[in-house]
């Protein structure tokens, strides 16, 4: 026992930990996905920035904005005038909303008519035209004993679209 005592205080050499230890560098075919991911990461990006050149020109928007609220007002709907008024209001509101940025689409009557910065681009006179068109609207949507002329209704909205996009926006 006296052998095995002396043995365990005998200073030994150290095993080099190197071999042990795996290697630090990456194999190369991580570089190369690496490589391909980063490549693919800015054809992405530049993909994405020439996507937007179009909507990206404001009055190319208001054209198009314009186009479309025109085609929406031509053909009078089938069904009552509620369903007519209805139909106006969503037009003449989506034009709102893409040529000034306006939440009207998105916002009850109510609230639109609250807001005092909702048509503060317009002169005033047609501010006034445009809340009492849109009151006449609401009345006639949500009026029980609603009547009058679909005709009248989507000739007087299409003056009242090319009044709002005759006005150059601020």
């Amino acid at each position: 026992m006296a052998e095995q005592s002396e043995d365990a205080m005998i200073l030994r050499e150290l095993v080099p930990a190197e071999p042990l230890l795996p290697d630090p560098g990456l194999p190369p075919w991580a570089w190369v996905a690496i490589a391909l991911a980063s490549l693919a990461l800015i054809g992405l990006v530049v993909f994405l920035r020439r996507g937007k050149p179009a909507a990206s020109n404001p009055r190319h928007a208001r054209e198009e904005a314009y186009l479309r609220a025109q085609q929406e007002l031509e053909a009078v709907p089938e069904g009552g005038i509620q369903q007519a008024a209805t139909r106006v209001s969503v037009a003449l509101r989506r034009y709102l909303a893409s040529v000034s940025g306006d939440p009207a689409l998105f916002e009850t009557h109510e609230e639109f008519v609250a807001r005092h910065a909702a048509l503060a681009s317009y002169p005033e006179e047609l501010r006034t035209v445009t809340a009492e068109g849109f009151s006449h609207l609401a009345r006639l949507k949500y009026g029980r004993d609603a009547t009058g002329d679909p005709v009248a209704l989507f000739t007087a909205a299409r003056q009242l679209l090319d009044r709002l996009h005759q006005h150059q926006p601020a």
